[in-house]
């Protein structure tokens, strides 16, 4: 029983770093929680006897459970959804929950786990836990059954799916507020050239609904159809306040305190290259109600 409990201390340690590596595999904060719970039920059966890098045993073990739900995942949806957005990692300020603060400590733009999403298992895997998570490959190498020299080959090929769909954004939250800040005073204003102004040409808005959404779930490309979209749903802008969306300054439109969207922006060199919003109200309410 002392074992028992020495290890249940030492998982607890851990869990909110187990949490985020799960949550970038699977863009899902209820399929992370399973994961992470799944890890800690077998370390309990196997116990820790053997081990000598605890943090890195879990995080093996972890990841194995990840690319196995992914895996699942993949075989189960014989048709990808158009518009399916990860769920995103908000924080207003008030959070102090430390797997919370974990998420956003880690956390990547939500364009990136976007791209994420649309990577093979093998080569999500791969990049997230070499990239985000400094583990070397030939820790990862065993977990995919490859050798290391093709488990760097699969990051690698992760990687320029992810410079290809994903622009780099701008660090500085600063000069993002101003640029979100400037797109909600010009879409309270209705004010279409000023939209216009502040996109990229080749933006792109994706908005997630959800499953059972009508006429909401869409995805829009090139500035002037993204700021019609804007100035059609203007009336909602008056609602959103701003708040820390994986990392990056966003909103979150919460009409009578009760939020049906959250938006995240990818700025790069001053311009917004991607909107993301997830209006599925189930997944709001579970994630702030």
């Amino acid at each position: 029983m002392p074992d028992t409990v020495w290890l249940a201390d030492r998982f607890e340690e851990h869990r909110p770093r187990l949490r985020a590596v799960a949550y970038r595999m699977l863009g899902s904060h209820a399929e992370a929680e399973d994961a992470v719970q799944e890890a800690w039920l077998r370390v309990a059966r196997a116990g820790a006897d053997d081990v000598d890098n605890l943090g890195g045993w879990l995080t093996t073990i972890v990841a194995r459970q990840c690319l196995n739900m992914l895996r699942s995942r993949t075989r189960r949806r014989e048709e990808p959804l158009d518009v399916h957005l990860p769920d995103p990692v908000v924080s207003t300020g008030e959070e102090i929950d430390p797997a919370h603060q974990a998420l956003v400590a880690d956390a990547v733009g939500l364009a990136l786990q976007v791209v994420l999403e649309s990577l093979d298992p093998a080569e999500r895997l791969a990049l997230v836990l070499h990239d985000m998570f400094a583990v070397p490959f030939d820790q990862i190498a065993p977990i995919v059954g490859r050798s290391p020299a093709a488990a760097r080959q699969l990051a690698s090929r992760a990687r320029r799916a992810v410079r290809h769909g994903a622009p780099e954004p701008d660090r500085d939250l600063a000069r993002q507020r101003e640029v979100v800040e400037a797109w909600l005073a010009a879409s309270r204003r209705g004010d279409f050239d000023a939209l216009v102004a502040l996109l990229d040409p080749d933006a792109v808005l994706r908005v997630d609904g959800g499953a059972q959404a009508t006429g909401v779930t869409k995805l829009v490309r090139g500035a002037a159809a993204i700021a019609g979209n804007a100035l059609m749903f203007g009336r909602g802008a008056r609602f959103a306040r701003p708040a820390l969306v994986n990392g990056t300054v966003g909103l979150v439109n919460a009409p009578g305190g009760r939020p049906v969207a959250v938006m995240a922006f990818t700025i790069a060199d001053g311009r917004v290259h991607r909107i993301d919003i997830l209006a599925d109200p189930d997944r709001l309410a579970a994630l702030l109600g």
